[in-house]
């Protein structure tokens, strides 16, 4: 009778890659202690800053005597103080003004500086600038343009633009939001940038085919494959609204009146003019609760996969 061949039998324990499950082990256990550095990080810049916060929220301090407990007293004084309410009404108008300001213009600068030709490149690079310049810079420059005696309005003998920019209400918070677009454009322009850039060609390429126009090919191809882009930019720009603080104290203050007192502002100025550390922390835990909740309101919009490709399925 004649020998059947057999082969050998796998090595008990052996994976499809040829690797045993005790390596695979080996190296998980490796990266994960390549993450402590970053934990150790964030626990110690992040975590324990915000307990701080939240325990001196239910404190009374002046910022430099004795630290003595007020329960829920600041709490109940926040929530019952109107202008509370009027600072998270601006932050809100803010932030939803300044997305939709600047998530077309970003999209659509982004999209037109992603071609390949030269001068293209250029107006990349000089879109970028204002991002270079810090808050406080653009905010005095801003300031001293904008001034009804001194600034472009006598500079250009142009007198529609010598108005009390930000001494009236009404246009002093359209200032802010302008300043607040032209400062930011140019990053989430850079996002989208890199985002049309990944979109393969074919699918502009197909489109030409069928007939489809540049803007058939904008609404149909760039767009849809934008989603991540969009959803992570649009979280950058609503959960950095809440963070003008610098920019607006420097340009308005937060007036005139309190016509531009964002909650950012609110707190500085009750911890550190009115001397108040404990409600002025009880507005920081809300300012933290409310991007929290805006963050994942919109990775939520984004779907379960919101961080995978764009060209998944192609």
């Amino acid at each position: 009778m004649a020998a059947v061949a057999t082969t050998p039998p796998a090595r008990r324990g052996a994976t499809k890659a040829g690797r045993t499950p005790q390596a695979g082990k080996g190296k998980t256990g490796a990266l994960a202690w390549l993450v402590i550095p970053a934990l150790v990080f964030f626990v110690g810049f992040a975590v324990l800053p915000l307990i701080g916060v939240l325990v001196l929220s239910f404190t009374n301090w002046d910022g430099i005597g004795a630290i003595s407990p007020a329960g829920l007293a600041n709490w109940f004084s926040i929530f019952s103080d109107p202008l509370m309410y009027n600072a998270l009404w601006l932050t809100f108008v803010i932030m939803v003004v300044s997305w939709l300001v600047q998530t077309p213009i970003s999209l659509l600068l982004g999209t037109f500086t992603a071609g390949s030709q030269k001068y293209r490149a250029v107006l990349a690079v000089l879109y970028f600038l204002p991002l270079l310049l810090s808050s406080a810079a653009i905010a005095i420059a801003y300031k001293a343009l904008l001034d009804p005696n001194f600034g472009l309005a006598e500079g250009l003998r142009l007198p529609f633009l010598a108005q009390d920019w930000l001494g009236r209400p009404e246009l002093a918070l359209g200032v802010v939001i302008f300043v607040i677009a032209w400062q930011f454009v140019p990053f989430h322009t850079l996002i989208y940038q890199g985002g049309v850039r990944q979109i393969p060609k074919s699918l502009y390429e197909a489109a030409e085919i069928d007939g489809a126009g540049r803007v058939k090919q904008f609404f149909f191809i760039t767009v849809p494959q934008l989603k991540y882009t969009i959803i992570t930019s649009s979280t950058l720009m609503v959960v950095g609204s809440l963070t003008y603080f610098d920019l607006v104290f420097v340009l308005t203050g937060g007036g005139p009146g309190n016509s531009t007192r964002i909650l950012a502002l609110d707190m500085y100025l009750k911890g550190f003019k009115a001397n108040l550390m404990g409600p002025a922390s009880a507005v920081a835990v809300i300012l933290v609760a409310i991007g929290l909740a805006l963050a994942l309101l919109l990775q939520r919009i984004g779907g379960e996969d919101n961080s995978g490709s764009q060209l998944e399925g192609l």
